[in-house]
């Protein structure tokens, strides 16, 4: 099976769809699966666009509302997760995911889905230690705080994930797992990414959250993106029991922009008889419905069950006898329905609405699949809770949303934004820049210049500026450049995939143009980041 990997969308549609059009041109067959590692951006219209954590200059209408409303429709199936660059409020309509267009499909905060027999599992947004440990509380309109902090993972999506036992295939994240980067070839990453010298020496950089993830769950595959660099990295986890010790093949990938590694395709095994639709995973279904009475939309910290005494129940894996309770529930039909509907008004190009109420919708999506299975509807239940506090008055008590005063997390650093360094491709959410406006204010006064719809500043042949497209075979082959050499057994492994990859007779494709440089954009000044995507009309207007 044929699956093409994406790092951060940033709301290309258009540009990945045909780069992999194009991919299919040079030879190979067309991908089976599209998978996105995050900040996909799926802007409907533009009370969606204001509900993105980035200054107002950087907000484009981009292409994903053509899906949405069935003006386009994806070519291939696309399964994505969450990152800190999306239209929040839509992605919230789905906590346990759904279709936000035809043929593309979102993981949820946290979930597990099978495609052709093979478990592909995610976790959406960003770790950032001082909201580790809260509820979903957040809902539209958001304030500047609740903006931010409505992407960022929460305990109880890790503690549903660890309940799993049953091997995963492939497993998504936004940011990397903390750590990954001692075992992929360090030096060359911190050639191409030289701020990132103190948090790797110092061993900060990354979520250590996706961290315990990665050794609990020890995915074959684990993909990210967030940090804007390919780097691929090969670890092999500790054996149990005696038991061969089970290798996970980590690759992060780039950006959607010219001439970078945002877009990889591998082959990768499959069930022969599995079906060709997406499916529902039986084990995740019964861990969703154990864990349902753990369902917070608190913004005080608490934490997970455990076996330290406290607690009277901290297992919440799935039995063989609960798994078969649900698949009744499900009238033994675990293929996910193709029940996507609109549920708000779609961007129109000739009548923009630059102050379209935000409201907090309940998606029929989510009703559905709740009802099916007894499972608490998080957004009803964040409106009960607004209903209630309102009736007692006290819903708009400021919350300290800076971590102060709250019992620290588990985890003690943070990478959400790196604190010592700053990342030239990443756009930083700088307090003067989100001064200029309330973000999502139900009467922001923001100036959007840029809802005008990003393809029309592209040519039409955009994907073929694009970099080298690489086929890999299952083994997930990766060049010299790629592999690590910091240990002899990550060495052999290495020369083991080459060798592999040689007997496959599979090829890269060679680079689409002949420009070579791709490191000038460090050069430019941090307000200039991210311009190719980003750029607004009239960058004068925003300081």
């Amino acid at each position: 099976m044929r699956v093409a990997v994406t790092g951060c969308c940033h709301g290309e549609l258009d540009k990945i769809y045909e780069t992999l059009a194009l991919a299919e041109r040079r030879g190979g067959g067309p991908a089976d699966l599209l998978l996105c590692c995050g900040d996909f951006q799926a802007v409907r219209n533009e009370a969606d666009l204001r509900c993105m954590a980035v200054p107002p200059k950087y907000r484009h209408m981009q292409s994903f509302y053509r899906y949405y409303c069935g003006e386009k429709k994806a070519p291939v199936l696309t399964v994505f997760i969450g990152g800190n660059h999306e239209a929040s409020n839509h992605l919230q309509e789905l906590p346990y995911g759904g279709w936000v267009a035809p043929n593309i499909y979102y993981l949820g905060y946290a979930g597990v889905v099978k495609f052709r027999g093979v478990r592909i599992g995610g976790i959406s947004g960003i770790f950032k230690s001082h909201d580790y440990r809260k509820g979903h509380y957040e809902c539209p309109p958001y304030d500047q705080n609740s903006v931010r902090s409505v992407y960022h993972v929460r305990n109880i999506e890790v503690f549903k994930l660890k309940q799993l036992k049953q091997p995963i295939d492939i497993f998504l994240s936004h940011d990397w797992p903390r750590s990954i980067y001692h075992y992929g070839n360090k030096k060359q990453l911190l050639q191409t990414k030289s701020f990132f010298r103190q948090e790797v020496e110092n061993n900060t950089l990354g979520s250590p959250a996706a961290s315990e993830l990665l050794h609990h769950l020890k995915p074959t595959y684990w993909f990210s993106a967030h940090l804007h660099v390919k780097f691929a990295a090969f670890m092999k986890h500790q054996a149990n029991d005696g038991q061969l010790p089970k290798v996970t093949k980590f690759l992060a990938l780039d950006k959607c922009l010219p001439h970078r590694d945002f877009l990889q395709i591998i082959e990768i095994q499959h069930d022969l008889s599995g079906p060709d639709y997406l499916e529902y995973d039986l084990e995740w279904l019964t861990i969703l419905k154990a864990t349902n009475s753990l369902v917070n939309v608190s913004r005080g910290s608490w934490t997970m069950p455990e076996n330290n005494g406290l607690h009277a129940k901290w297992d919440y894996s799935a039995t063989e006898e609960a798994m078969k309770e649900v698949l009744e529930e499900m009238n033994h039909d675990l293929k996910v329905p193709c029940n996507f509907s609109v549920t708000a008004v779609c961007y129109d190009p000739s009548k923009p609405q630059k102050h379209m109420e935000l409201v907090h919708r309940i998606s029929p999506q989510t009703t559905e699949f709740c009802a099916q299975l007894g499972l608490t509807d998080i957004n009803n239940r964040i409106q009960q809770v607004i209903e209630e506090s309102s009736l007692r008055g006290d819903y708009d008590e400021e919350v300290d949303s800076n971590g102060s005063g709250e019992e620290p997390s588990e985890y003690n650093t943070d990478n959400s934004v790196l604190s010592s360094s700053i990342n030239p491709d990443e756009i930083m959410l700088d307090e003067d820049d989100e001064g200029e406006d309330s973000i999502t204010g139900l009467h922001s006064d923001i100036r959007t210049p840029s809802v005008e719809p990003s393809s029309e500043h592209h040519p039409p042949d955009f994907s073929t500026s694009f970099s080298d497209i690489r086929i890999l075979p299952d083994s997930m082959v990766v060049s010299s450049d790629d592999t690590m050499n910091s240990t002899n057994e990550l060495e052999k492994s290495s020369e083991n995939q080459e060798s592999e990859g040689k007997n496959l007779n599979e090829k890269p494709f060679k680079r689409l143009s002949d420009e070579t440089g791709n490191g000038n954009h460090l050069q430019k000044k941090i307000k200039r980041r991210n311009q190719a995507i980003y750029s607004a009309e009239d960058d004068s207007n925003v300081e």
